[in-house]
């Protein structure tokens, strides 16, 4: 790292940090502010009129068609923030780093100034703004991840912190409730956010790649208010040998990618991983736990209102409570990632001595992260299952936990266990999927307050009973790790090429 650079890195770094933490993934608070829409009296004309009469807003049974507009809003913009992460990849890939934070830019401030403006009468529009806002929020996280690149041994360590950062932005909106329980109005509110917009800007000019930051990084390589274009051509070259070094460190002899075409062909196929078991089994992985996540999220305020019967004081604190536990997301995440780094050098180092796969020892280093993960989600959904208010603390706490080590753990997977030339399509096409799992959770959320009569004891117990589903994918990982012997041994759907070390490449990373 260049001496003189050093300062504008760091900036880079920070400010990027503070991003993601203050925007990037803000829909997650989503239960702070329906507090503040129900206060507001958004969709409450959906209310039976005794509810009305009443003045409440806390989501009683009078009011489940305002839940359930609320959950309908809150599915739709989750369900875009994973489905949206393939479409918003391309663009950063196609289109480089300028001109996809200037589309984030738009559709942030769009969102917000949509926000500020409404009421309760024009409620509706906020169909079209929380899936805009979500949308921009995750192009801002994918145009900062690239910063890792700019430190070397530490990219995968910063990386993790960036996506711990984007989980604890959920707090964002507990700041906007409190402000408007001490009499600053929601407008206020989302009006400065907007204006933060220029701020997003200069930052996009100054201290941003007008291309894409490179791995590994090419000598004197400058970016943001001193960059031209990008990387001159000899630093791609150097570039691409230095990639070539890397990629081959860890290689012995018979560990040599297949030379011939077919071979070569069938080991670099999109579609035969795709459709692999490897693949398919992460993507149950991912989507059961996630479904829970949202579920949970989205869910929230209706479900302390029923424990809470009803007390609006009791349902603010436990929402506070949920949403501070939230911004330790951004703490959380890294410990997953130091996990399977030290598993990973561990396992490596025992392949050299062994002369077994180095990728299968790689795969295998992320095996305790998936176990661990399904613990924690086990863990979280039985406590969300048991209808006493006061548990719901360890539930948030486990909630946070578990949710930063799943997507740092996705991230990590996908890396490990596939070729690095695909894993921007088959991280695309894991979220597209299971966005569309995720969609689950209204329907779900009909048939507890319908048929069910706000009784959610039958689903917890079958989605519970479906979370275990979660334990044969590290439990077929490591069969598959401890089969291999050559480089990985497995038929063309399953070949697994030695990846790069660094543990989360995001998209074109």
């Amino acid at each position: 790292m260049q001496g003189q650079s050093l300062p504008l890195r760091v900036a880079t770094l920070l400010t990027g940090l503070l991003e993601c933490l203050s925007f990037a993934g803000v829909l997650f608070g989503w239960a702070s502010l329906v507090f503040v829409f129900k206060t507001e009296h958004y969709f409450e004309e959906l209310c039976e009129p005794n509810a009305r009469l009443m003045g409440n807003a806390t989501g009683l049974d009078d009011c489940k068609a305002q839940d359930e507009r609320f959950s309908l809003i809150f599915t739709l913009a989750s369900f875009m923030n994973n489905f949206m992460t393939f479409p918003a990849g391309y663009i950063f890939d196609r289109f480089k780093t300028t001109v996809a934070r200037l589309i984030a830019i738009f559709l942030y401030t769009s969102a917000t100034l949509t926000i500020a403006f409404i009421s309760a009468d024009s409620a509706v529009l906020l169909f079209l703004a929380m899936p805009m806002l979500t949308v921009g929020g995750i192009l801002f996280l994918i145009t900062n991840l690239q910063i890792g690149n700019l430190f070397g041994k530490h990219r995968s360590t910063i990386i993790t912190m960036y996506n711990g950062a984007f989980d604890s932005s959920s707090a964002v909106f507990l700041i906007i409730k409190l402000l408007y329980e001490q009499g600053i109005s929601l407008r206020a509110s989302f009006i400065f956010i907007s204006v933060c917009s220029a701020w997003h800007v200069g930052r996009t000019f100054l201290l941003m790649p007008r291309g894409h930051i490179p791995y590994p990084l090419p000598p004197n390589y400058s970016y943001g208010l001193c960059s031209e274009d990008g990387p001159r051509e000899e630093e791609k070259k150097t570039a691409e040998s230095q990639k070539l070094e890397l990629s081959e460190e860890f290689l012995s002899p018979k560990e040599e990618i297949p030379r011939s075409g077919q071979q070569q062909q069938e080991a670099r196929s999109f579609w035969s991983y795709a459709f692999s078991r490897r693949f398919a089994w992460h993507l149950v992985w991912l989507s059961v736990i996630q479904l829970w996540h949202y579920l949970f999220i989205g869910t929230l305020n209706s479900l302390l209102s029923n424990l809470a019967s009803g007390d609006r004081v009791l349902v603010s604190t436990y929402t506070n409570a949920f949403a501070i536990t939230q911004f330790f997301g951004v703490l959380c995440a890294p410990w997953n990632g130091l996990l399977m780094d030290r598993l990973k050098y561990k396992y490596q180092e025992e392949a050299g001595r062994t002369g077994s796969s180095a990728s299968a020892a790689a795969l295998h280093s992320t095996v305790p992260s998936l176990v661990l993960t399904s613990v924690l989600c086990l863990g979280f959904a039985l406590c969300a299952s048991i209808p006493v208010l006061a548990l719901q603390y360890a539930t948030f706490t486990l909630q946070v936990i578990n949710r930063s080590f799943l997507y740092g753990g996705n991230a990590a997977f996908l890396t490990f266990a596939f070729p690095s030339e695909h894993f921007g399509k088959l991280f695309g096409l894991v979220m597209a999927l299971s966005a569309v799992v995720s969609l689950l959770q209204f329907p779900i959320f009909i048939l507890i307050k319908g048929p069910l009569q706000n009784d959610p004891f039958y689903v917890n117990v079958i989605l519970v009973l479906v979370t275990l589903l979660t334990f044969v994918h590290p439990s077929w990982c490591t069969g598959s790790a401890v089969r291999k012997k050559a480089p990985l041994g497995l038929p063309s759907s399953e070949a697994l090429p030695f990846q790069p070390r660094g543990r989360v490449i995001f998209l074109h990373l």
